[in-house]
Parts: structure tokens; sequence; C-alpha cells
């Protein structure tokens, strides 16, 4: 295994855009969620995070329906090569698990992860090197939620997509955007994801959903994965990083109605005295009884799911739902 790992790294993620979604952020007082995953010490946050509160690690039956959807997606895919991107790969477990049966079924596999964070996107390489070639890698570093030209980027960090440019017959691509769509506005993120994903390609898309027939009580049963001590560390190091303590506020979880008529949790910072944070020459002043939101996370139902989905020409051709009723992992194509 070679000692150095090249990453491709995406305007969006350059110093001068991270500064200005920074002082936007606090300008807003609407944290953008990619600086919660900034530094290494968050990246280990969310992941133990993740392994303590995340159904696909403590639910059997919701692992269940990842290998149901990964099997689908293989046996839709009749081509040879296949060419898995990971929107938002986190750790890259969840991927790692798809490359792994694409290969056993006989598909030579290559793999792009993409993240926010440049430690989430190492990690996901060295995970997915049990499966993948470190030739057929190509990571990716970019702000989702910012990039407007993510055919262009995934093109460039993959060679098959370059020699298709030419001419070349381009092989499947399978998009994988799992976990990610509870904390981004659908509206923002669904064109982009529709965008990408050309007639023989799929989109394998997961959703945390608000179990049960009351979406309003699925969303109360399920506020105690958010609101804990190892999210409420894991929010509060962003702002303990810019100076605030822990004694300036307190952080609170709510449920609230977003667009289309979604809930979802918001999680906000609310100051009982004066504060200042200090970003190089620029200062914010925040006042007792102002409030900063750093997190929201939207819950869907499979009805939902379909909907807005539709909305972007993206149709659900099967669907798997976790008997708790909290997880939905869904295969789409172009509609």
């Amino acid at each position: 295994m070679s000692s150095v790992a090249n990453v491709l790294i995406h305007p969006s993620q350059f110093p001068e855009k991270v500064r200005h979604d920074l002082l936007e952020s606090l300008r807003t007082r609407r944290v953008n969620h990619k600086f919660l995953y900034d530094s290494v010490k968050q990246t280990h946050q969310w992941l133990a995070l993740h392994q303590a509160y995340s159904p696909t690690r403590n639910d059997a039956d919701c692992q269940a329906i990842y290998k149901k959807g990964f099997q689908a997606a293989g046996a839709q895919i009749k081509s040879r090569c296949v060419h898995v991107i990971g929107l938002g790969c986190g750790g890259g477990q969840k991927d790692t698990r798809l490359l792994k049966l694409l290969k056993a079924g006989g598909k030579e596999v290559s793999y792009t992860p993409c993240d926010v964070s440049t430690a989430m996107v190492l990690t996901a390489r060295q995970t997915a090197l049990v499966a993948v070639p470190e030739q057929n890698c190509f990571p990716v570093v970019c702000d989702l939620a910012t990039a407007n030209d993510l055919e262009r980027v995934v093109g460039l960090a993959h060679r098959a997509d370059r020699t298709a440019q030419r001419g070349v017959p381009a092989i499947p691509r399978l998009f994988t955007f799992f976990g990610m769509i509870p904390n981004f506005e659908p509206q923002a993120i669904l064109p982009k994801l529709a965008s990408l994903v050309r007639p023989k390609d799929f989109l394998l898309f997961s959703a945390n959903l608000a179990p049960g027939a009351d979406y309003i009580a699925g969303m109360k049963r399920i506020l105690p994965q958010y609101d804990n001590a190892l999210t409420r560390d894991w929010l509060m190091t962003f702002l303990f990083d810019l100076g605030v303590e822990r004694r300036d506020g307190k952080l609170r979880f709510e449920i609230e109605t977003g667009r289309f008529g979604l809930k979802r949790v918001v999680a906000r910072f609310h100051f009982h005295r004066p504060c200042r944070v200090e970003i190089e020459s620029k200062v914010f002043h925040f006042k007792k009884g102002d409030s900063i939101q750093l997190f929201f996370s939207y819950r869907y139902t499979p009805d939902r799911v379909r909907n807005i989905l539709r909305r972007c020409r993206l149709e659900v051709r099967d669907q798997w739902i976790a008997e708790s009723g909290e997880e939905g992992v869904f295969l789409c194509s172009k509609l």
C-alpha cells in the first residue's frame, strides 16, 4: 500500500471559500453543517455518536435492509464494471459493504468517496481499500451544498468518466447518498442529485424516518437520538473552538416544521449573556436572548420520500423499510 493518498480538493473547500462560509454562518446565525465535521476531533466525535445511536449499527434488521438494497442495485447493473460514488461518504462503512458485495458478484469496482471533511474522506478511503485497489479509489473533498459543478468534479476524479468524454461508452455509476438527506434542505440538494443520475445510472438513497402512522408522535419518539450527551459534545465543539463557553448559554433541541410540511429536529444554542466571537478582523456580537442554529435533521416517511423525489424526476424502483420504521433505503433511477 502506498504511503501517500491523492485527494482532489474542490474549490468549495479552498481556504477563502471556507472562511466566507464560516463568516456567513455567524452572520445568519445558521451554521453550515460542514463546520461540524471540520476537525479530526469533530470527525471522531461524530463517528462515536454514529456508533452509539445509528440504527445501522445497532439494529440487525436495519443492517439487513441495506444489504437488500445493495443486492438489488448489483442485480440491476449488468455491466462488468461499475463506478460507486459515495456522496457524503462519512466513514465509508456502508459504501465498503456495497463494494464488497459488488466485487463478490464478479464486478470490477472503482470508488469515489466524497465528503466535506478531509479526515472523513481519508477514513472512507482507508476503509474501502479492503474491497477496492488503491489505484481505483479517487477521494474528493467537496461541499455538496455549495458546489454547482458536481458532474465535472466526478469526471475529474475518475479516469473512466474522462475517457467517456472522448467517445468511449461510459460505465454505469452507482451513487450512494446515505444518511445525508436529513441535513439538507430538500429543494436545494435533490435537484443536484437528479442532475447527476444518467439514464443507466442508479442512486441508492437512505432516509431517516419518523416511525409509525402518527408523524408527530414518531418525531417525539426519535428525539432522544439527538438530545443526548454525545450529540451535545459534538455540536458544542464548533462553538467552543470559537471561544464560546459552556456557561454562555444552553443548547436546546426542538421539533419544528420545515419546507413541504416536513418535520425536523433543530438544535439551537441560546445565549444567556452577551458573547463576542472574533474571526480575524470580523467581530460578531451575540446578545442575551440571541440564538444560533447549529444543526437540523429532517425526518421523512416513505410516501414523503417518494413524492419529493418524483418532484425532481427521480423514480423509486424499490424500497426497504426497517421494522422499527426509523430507516428506509430507496433504489432510484432517472424518471
